[in-house]
């Protein structure tokens, strides 16, 4: 306890204290301005720092008992339990705060007292405005946080309660001034990560201090040294492309005083990576040789760290930033799209004028670099890995990377033919390169089981998830199927590509799932991964001929229609260069419905193969049957038919 009010108290007062320097407050009155008054200029950025607090305790509580503590069979461990039930009640007092900032968010706004505010205004504000639905999205998150705790003790409930926690922190990511920055595809997405990072590293440590007194807690801390490591790295790297878009250069780290304030919480990061690095290389030794206190200890101050970095981050929400929110003239495209207006396109712009998205770009480097990491740990081991697969998954993530972060995905925003061509590439390509690259084959071959078989590593929830019933659902080839066309023919039909397309979250959303509902079709048709269901070849080229038959099809459709899709989203972006909207339609239209053919071939070939090796099998199996029948002198089964089919005819005669 003693540990957590320490690490409150330094953060509080450095929120204060940042605040303060900073103009993150400012309680002068100005003739003819509306104020909130002091009560919510003081009581705004406090409530934030509350509800980011309990937000990260909560996560840290999840993730311990669900991740990091040995369990109980499949239920969580006793001190798991402990925590789940604590997070029941931080979860409800997050709920709470959240509502409280929006309150207060209200006020500040329009500039009035928390005592003058109506009813109307808050619901208008919480239901109509983005910044009041975020708030409103986490105090649902936080409730079904509460319910979660207390619904089950099962490890897999345990790692869903998590999840969602995590989840919960990320609404009010999405607004404020990450939002109203220009190039959205970095300062969002960066933003995002760096709360989820710094919450898990925090949280974590704070989970870590509760449980100490478990046994092998050696072993527990060992895991969340790893895991505070991959955090320190995202936290950094995510810390300083969100700065970049804050900055107009590096010269206002030291002349203004936002840029001072990030240059403190840099300070705050690289000591608490300074005392991470100090835990690796000595307290962890001490602490499997039995010797806790120097560890306790080392944990407390970077707690105590980590705490003022939050309050940093706090006060950095609420404060000025060099680059104006609101630029003296603004163009309305910049604020909806990130970017302005592109010039018209030519191959040199597609491939040369790159809209780096982090989100995707943080994948392929994560993505790449486990497979590869994977791929040597075999090799060490004396083990071989084919040259081809590696190939064709570094191959897929490179595309994925280009297609999302390079000037197509500039082009991709504002001309629909462009975006047509972007999403077959996502949902064909991409996932086939890495459907060839069995990555779950190298992961429960490279990956290490953990020393205490209570524990659960990355391999074996791994190894949960292959034999769920959720997953056996997926691999069926019709359901498969059904993903892939329902939601070709509902995004584009259903009226749900603008409502996409206007929000940088939705936007990810939609890239993302072209890529998962076509790994998982390719997944079952030609995987090499296990977790598939076993279906004979023929069955499978029949489904992959339905397949391109619905994309064919939808292609025709396309190209026939006389309504244009998305119309106020294109409408409102629709380069003044370009071509009608509906002949761009009908440009992409016919992209898709000449796109497949290639991919449909190679697809094709695999299966046959696929097919041919069955039958060489089923033959092989058939004589090596023949060949026991015969040294043994009994009837084999090809004999047994054969006699049955002779008998039949002689019923018939």
């Amino acid at each position: 306890m003693r540990y957590g009010i320490w690490a409150a108290a330094t953060a509080l007062v450095t929120l204060v204290v940042a605040l303060l320097f900073g103009g993150g407050v400012d309680s002068e009155l100005l003739p003819g301005i509306p104020s909130p008054g002091p009560f919510t200029e003081w009581a705004l950025p406090l409530a934030g720092f509350l509800t980011n607090a309990l937000g990260v305790l909560a996560v840290g509580a999840t993730v311990t008992a669900a991740f990091l503590l040995p369990g109980d069979g499949v239920s969580v461990a006793a001190h798991g339990w402990l925590l789940l039930r604590r997070t029941t009640w931080l979860a409800l007092a997050w709920a709470a705060s959240s509502v409280a900032v929006l309150v207060l968010t209200v006020s500040d706004v329009l500039g009035t007292p928390v005592t003058g505010l109506s009813s109307p205004a808050i619901r208008s504000f919480a239901f109509s405005i983005s910044q009041g639905q975020a708030l409103v999205w986490q105090a649902a998150l936080a409730l079904l946080l509460a319910a979660l705790t207390r619904a089950d003790v099962s490890r897999g409930l345990a790692a869903v309660t998590a999840i969602v926690a995590a989840v919960a922190l990320l609404p009010p990511a999405f607004t404020g001034h990450a939002a109203s920055a220009g190039n959205h595809q970095i300062a969002v997405t960066s933003l995002a990560l760096h709360v989820l990072a710094a919450a898990l590293w925090v949280g974590g440590l704070a989970g870590l201090l509760v449980v100490r007194r478990t046994r092998r807690f050696a072993d527990t801390a060992a895991r969340y040294s790893r895991l505070a490591f991959a955090c320190f790295v995202a936290t950094a790297v995510s810390g300083a492309a969100n700065a970049g878009v804050r900055l107009t250069s590096v010269s206002d780290l030291w002349a203004s005083r936002y840029g001072v304030l990030v240059l403190v919480k840099v300070l705050a990061l690289l000591a608490a990576g300074l005392l991470g690095a100090l835990h690796r290389s000595r307290t962890l030794p001490a602490l499997a040789a039995g010797q806790t206190r120097a560890f306790l200890r080392l944990a407390a101050g970077e707690l105590a760290v980590l705490g003022a970095a939050v309050g940093l981050a706090v006060a950095l929400s609420r404060s000025p930033t060099p680059v104006p929110s609101v630029p003296e003239d603004p163009d309305p495209l910049v604020d909806l799209l990130g970017f302005a207006m592109p010039a018209p396109p030519s191959g040199l712009r597609m491939l040369g004028d790159p809209l780096p998205d982090l989100f995707f770009l943080t994948l392929v480097v994560t993505g790449v670099g486990a497979y590869v990491v994977g791929v040597l740990r075999l090799r060490k081991a004396g083990h071989a890995w084919p040259l081809s697969r590696t190939v064709s998954w570094i191959g897929g993530m490179l595309l994925l990377a280009a297609v999302t972060s390079l000037g197509i995905a500039k082009y991709a925003y504002v001309l629909f033919s462009v975006h047509m061509v972007q999403h077959m590439v996502l949902s064909m390509l991409v996932p086939i390169l890495l459907v060839g690259g069995a990555p779950v084959t190298l992961a429960l071959r490279s990956l290490k089981r953990p020393s205490d078989p209570q524990a659960r590593g990355v391999r074996e929830w791994l190894l949960l998830a292959l034999h769920s019933r959720f997953l056996r659902l997926l691999s069926n080839p019709i359901v498969a199927l059904a993903v892939y066309v329902v939601s070709l023919y509902g995004l584009y039909f259903g009226g749900l590509l603008g409502t996409l397309m206007r929000y940088h979250l939705g936007h990810l959303a939609m890239l993302t799932h072209f890529v998962l509902a076509g790994y998982l079709l390719f997944w079952v048709l030609i995987g090499a991964d296990p977790g598939r269901r076993r279906v004979h070849p023929a069955l499978l080229t029949i489904v992959h001929f339905l397949a391109m038959a619905a994309h064919a099809f939808f292609g025709f459709v396309l190209l026939q229609s006389t309504t244009v899709i998305a119309p106020d989203w294109y409408s409102a972006v629709h380069p003044p260069w370009a071509v009608s909207l509906l002949d761009d339609q009908h440009l992409g239209a016919g992209l898709a419905w000449a796109f497949g053919e290639l991919p449909a071939a190679v697809i094709l070939l695999l299966l046959v193969r696929q097919w041919m090796r069955s039958d060489q099998r089923e033959q092989a199996r058939l004589d090596r049957a023949a060949d026991r029948a015969d040294a043994s002198g009994e009837e084999d089964d090809l004999a047994r038919y054969n006699a049955f089919l002779a008998a039949a005819a002689r019923e018939r005669d």
